[in-house]
């Protein structure tokens, strides 16, 4: 017998719920489920991110309310779009079983109109982000006069968001009666105000020590150079081949760039970040939930209500600024029971904020030495050697090339054909990193300021001895070009590798973009008489000298985005895409603008 019976729900509920998997509850759910049954008491629910408070607080609502009738019975409110989705789907799952459940999910981004028809047709349960829900409010297209019960999920995210003055003008429109539940990972005084406001004697719940982390997570730290940083980044995700992680980084430039760079290296990497449309995040989203991105680069609010199971490593290339932060950030993994790592990169002056996170959540962070060329080698020889060991054959559809395939290894001994397999991919990764240095940085020497980007982005094996030289451009944003725009385009016109450009940065009405020395000559020949919408293309070398190493030779992935671009044509599977777009198509450098404007004059 499934024990969520014994805590309550009814065999409708469990059925439903044991095909999702659901084989014996959470101990956030063994403790809240019977409490909030008796639908008596405002709650307080204090657990870590991914242990289950969804159905805590879901299962109850399904049990108390009245599906006969068609008005708004309760009102579930969350800081982010993709947990607002998260929780509507995971309740009309619960329900699946159940007659006439209907569930609405409001949030910004979306069409309005859609929203407000399903509210119309009559609905027990909102879904809804605090803009967004506050919105229909104030159009008098609900009515929530009648709303038995309003959960606050993840409401230190929501008060971190800035949503106070929403959440209290939301709440002003329900009657005084209703029970109030609030879930919360952290217990910051704001939450503490919130409850005291809106509850009468709430039972409180807290799973673990207060503001604490998931015990199931490892926290490691690694202290390195910060102009090291990008490329100690990717030999920690090399000496983890099957990661599946989300990268933290503070702005929106940072995780653009970072994730522009590990395509360009040949990483299955995308961006996640305010500027992207809801059309651009749902697509990211899905692929990454679909497992065809290997690493998910996001800030800190992008990633808010991320639910994403067996996401295996969380990685703070910079580190947030509040200990509530990093609990949020280290909680993307080790959902439901699992266990995962969280990692942070840092130079030695940060090992003050290190510390401070430590006092914070109670755990002690494992400093950890980034792995050398030889460990990397060896740990991706072993993954390719339990993959082989591990796949599948398909014999009805191999059988028929068995033969041909035997022949061509018959002179080829057991132990030379294992050599010479394993020699595909390994030989990749034993090139790269051949005569790679130790990017440990000594603390002694972090403590001294360094005046190097933060990002330390492109820069290779950190041997720094692939250059690259510094060009400028006469084309910039007045001519509608992006970063991602004014790399296709400068591949198009030269048909060099993407691989080989290092940093661009787009001003007005010029940029500057790197490549390496060697392509220099391939740059000027290609844009030699080259003209944008009639005008001449003018490249130069900057007269700020050429860079420093930026790592234009990490070896390409097979599969990944890591084929060079020839034209603006869209590739499945390629990167020849245009990223920032909302139509997600490439961009058209044949002259023509999205509208009509007439030619300028421009003095250089």
């Amino acid at each position: 017998m499934n024990p969520f019976i014994e805590l309550g729900i009814r065999h409708d509920i469990v059925n439903a719920i044991s095909e999702l998997g659901f084989e014996k509850p959470t101990p956030i759910q063994e403790q809240s489920i019977p409490v909030l049954l008796t639908g008596s008491n405002d709650f307080v629910g204090l657990a870590q991110t991914g242990t289950g408070k969804t159905a805590a607080f879901g299962l109850p609502l399904l049990e108390l309310l009245d599906f006969e009738e068609n008005y708004p019975q309760a009102l579930i409110l969350c800081p982010t779009r993709e947990l607002c989705l998260q929780i509507t789907n995971d309740i009309k799952n619960y329900a699946k079983k159940m007659g006439n459940v209907q569930v609405v999910a409001v949030y910004g981004g979306a069409n309005i109109s859609d929203q407000l028809r399903q509210i119309k047709r009559g609905v027990q349960i909102v879904v809804a982000t605090p803009g967004r829900m506050l919105d229909i409010i104030n159009r008098k297209a609900i009515d929530f006069s009648k709303v038995k019960f309003v959960v606050l999920d993840e409401a230190d995210e929501m008060l971190n968001m800035g949503f106070q003055e929403d959440i209290d003008s939301i709440l002003s429109t329900t009657p005084e009666e209703k029970k109030t539940w609030l879930f919360s990972a952290t217990m910051p005084s704001e939450v503490r105000r919130i409850a005291k406001k809106y509850m009468k004697d709430p039972f409180e719940l807290t799973m673990g020590e207060k503001n604490t982390g998931n015990v199931n997570i490892e926290h490691e730290y690694y202290i390195v150079r910060a102009r090291d940083k990008y490329a100690a980044f990717k030999r920690i995700v090399d000496f983890n081949p099957d990661i599946f992680g989300i990268v933290f980084c503070r702005t929106k430039i940072e995780t653009q760039e970072i994730a522009e760079a590990l395509i360009k290296d040949g990483y299955n990497a995308d961006s996640l970040h305010g500027d992207l449309s809801q059309q651009q995040r749902d697509k990211v989203m899905k692929r990454y939930r679909d497992r065809n991105l290997q690493l998910l680069i996001a800030t800190d609010v992008a990633a808010r209500g991320i639910d994403v199971n067996d996401v295996t490593h969380v990685i703070n290339y910079s580190l947030p600024d509040e200990v509530e932060n990093y609990t949020h950030r280290s909680g993307r993994t080790a959902r439901a029971g699992k266990t995962g790592v969280s990692i942070s990169i840092i130079n030695a002056k940060e090992l003050g904020k290190i510390r401070q996170i430590e006092r914070g959540l109670g755990k002690r962070f494992v400093k950890v030495e980034i792995p050398t060329g030889f460990d990397v080698c060896e740990k991706q020889l072993f993954s390719i050697v339990h993959k082989v060991h591990n796949v599948q054959v398909n014999e009805p559809q191999i059988e028929q090339y068995i033969p041909r395939i035997m022949e061509e290894f018959k002179e080829m001994s057991k132990e030379d054909f294992i050599k010479r397999f394993a020699s595909i991919e390994f030989n990749r990764f034993l090139d790269y990193y051949k005569n790679a240095p130790d990017l440990n940085a000594p603390l002694e020497e972090g403590r001294r300021f360094e005046r190097n980007d933060e990002r330390g982005i492109d820069r290779g094996n950190g041997s720094g001895k692939s250059e690259f030289t510094r060009l400028f451009i006469n084309l910039g944003s007045v001519d509608e070009f992006n970063r991602g725009d004014l790399l296709g385009y400068i591949c198009n016109q030269t048909k060099i590798s993407g691989r080989t450009v290092g940093k661009i940065d787009v001003k007005g009405v010029y940029s500057f973009f790197e490549v390496q020395n060697a392509d220099v000559d391939k740059v000027m020949t290609g844009f030699k008489e080259a003209d944008f919408k009639g005008r001449p293309v003018r490249i130069e070398i900057s007269g700020e000298g050429s860079s420093e190493s930026r790592g234009g030779n990490y070896p390409r992935r097979e599969g990944g985005y890591n084929r060079e671009r020839s034209g603006g044509e869209k590739r499945e599977g390629g990167y020849n895409r245009d990223r920032t777009s909302a139509s997600g198509g490439f961009r058209d450098f044949s002259g023509k603008r999205k509208e009509d404007r007439p030619e300028r004059r421009r003095r250089f």
